[in-house]
């Protein structure tokens, strides 16, 4: 059986959700602070806590938004199969009313349960026209707004409605092929981002592992020839050694930057919408923390402590 719809429970879902991530977050960045200027000792570093508190902020909305944008997807890709059962129905001489009615005992995926719901309030007396406006109402998607305001106004002009609901249905099936096919292309440039973006990462771990420390070896070899050879500590000044802690903290804060911004691009390339990008903002920053801190011994987040 086809589970009953509830976008409209799922949508004011949605503040809670963000208002609670919000909350987390807030907590997270506050017990980073707190630990970066020595109030509290914890096991983490303090830079940890800002990279959960951006997980936890985008995460949850990200994955749950895009559960509804699925769902919505679902009850979309089977309206065209309606609208078609529908007019095939009114080329038989019935009536709008009539041919919701027979086409109800079809199957529809998500959307059979308010299509039997409308069909059930037509055989209770109400009219065809506001039976499909209760419809659109509890669905509340863009398309089937649209779709069912069309069928109205068709009806009340007193056309052929099954010949609107023909060329409706056609028209909305050409669009979700067009979107299938726009979907895959996109496909490709997400693969690519996420590939770039483990290559920045990689980029980063071998300059942190072999560039870095290779530095500070020739730093301290310098000041060490200097202190012999009685040259003054001004000769060691060349490889500035004490700015390393610095350049790895920038290090680490560019690839959570480029998590971010990296994720928001993917979901905008993908489906044109942020919160799609939010989704993968997450899954980029847990890969990068995964790399950075444990994988590969973790870069130091914070110079001189944390």
């Amino acid at each position: 059986m086809a589970k009953e719809l509830d976008l409209a429970k799922a949508k004011s879902k949605v503040k809670v959700i963000l208002g609670a991530s919000v909350a987390i977050a807030m907590l997270l960045i506050f017990i980073g602070i707190l630990d970066h200027v020595g109030s509290i000792n914890v096991p983490l570093e303090a830079f940890d806590y800002f990279i959960f508190a951006g997980m936890v902020l985008m995460g949850p909305y990200g994955f749950y938004q895009a559960k509804i944008d699925k769902t919505i997807h679902e009850i979309e890709r089977r309206l065209p199969d309606f609208l078609r059962d529908v007019a095939e129905a009114g080329r038989f001489g019935m009536t709008l009313a009539d041919a919701i009615v027979v086409a109800s005992s079809g199957r529809y995926g998500r959307l059979t349960p308010e299509i039997r719901k409308m069909a059930a309030q037509i055989q209770w007396g109400v009219p065809a026209s506001q039976a499909l406006k209760l419809f659109a109402e509890r669905i509340n998607t863009p398309l089937v707004e649209r779709v069912t305001t069309i069928v109205i106004k068709s009806s009340d002009a007193g056309g052929n409605v099954a010949d609107v609901l023909s060329m409706v249905a056609h028209s909305v099936k050409e669009v979700q092929h067009a979107e299938d096919e726009q979907r895959i292309e996109m496909t490709t440039y997400l693969a690519v981002i996420y590939i770039a973006f483990m290559v920045f990462i990689a980029t980063i771990i071998i300059l942190d592992t072999t560039f870095l420390p290779q530095m500070k070896k020739a730093g301290e070899a310098i000041e060490a020839g200097a202190a012999t050879s009685g040259m003054g500590a001004g000769a060691g000044s060349l490889i500035e050694t004490k700015y390393i802690p610095e350049i790895e903290f920038i290090f680490t804060l560019s690839v959570m930057v480029h998590a971010i911004g990296d994720g928001i691009v993917a979901g905008v390339l993908q489906k044109g919408k942020i919160s799609e990008g939010l989704k993968h903002s997450f899954i980029m920053l847990i890969i990068g923390f995964i790399s950075l801190r444990v994988m590969f011994g973790g870069l130091k987040l914070a110079a001189g402590g944390g």
